[in-house]
């Protein structure tokens, strides 16, 4: 049975904290539906500030919902919409400050003020993106960008 563990220290070290509980979560799981819920759920317990955690998964058209904690969420997304699809797009992680100041984002959860989005690929094969949203703007900084693809390819690792 896995428990997480309360994380402390400066914001590096509470992602490296978290980094080994994802990895403790998720070891020897193959199934990718079963460690995206799995990881949301952690994902959105340990941190603060948080209203909505999850995946949305390309289908080969279009990204679509998978695993995730909060509020029900928009089921699909096109590739050139959002922030997810901007993610999945440039294949560069998008934090956005202020979602409402983002050219075409997609208000799945009217609450949502600030946003961070981890593409997912495999080689050069896109799986989905990894979303992150908060009611707080300006919640997300370089040191959360870190923690957060580290944990994506925690993820992307655990399906190999």
């Amino acid at each position: 049975m896995f428990t997480a563990t309360a994380l402390s220290g400066t914001k590096p070290e509470q992602y490296a904290e978290l980094l080994a509980q994802v990895r403790a979560l998720l070891h020897g799981e193959r199934d990718r539906v079963a460690n995206a819920a799995n990881l949301s759920a952690l994902v959105y317990h340990a941190l603060p500030s948080l209203n909505w955690v999850g995946f949305y998964f390309f289908d080969g058209r279009e990204l679509v919902v998978g695993p995730f904690q909060g509020q029900p969420a928009c089921v699909r997304i096109p590739l050139d919409k959002g922030v997810c699809g901007a993610a999945a797009s440039t294949r560069e992680t998008q934090r956005v400050a202020d979602v409402n100041a983002f050219d075409g984002h997609i208000a799945c959860d009217s609450a949502s003020r600030s946003e961070v989005v981890v593409p997912l690929y495999s080689g050069d094969t896109l799986v989905g993106v990894f979303d992150i949203d908060s009611p707080e703007p300006d919640r997300f900084d370089a040191d959360d960008q870190r923690g957060l693809e580290a944990i994506a390819r925690a993820y992307l690792e655990s399906l190999a």
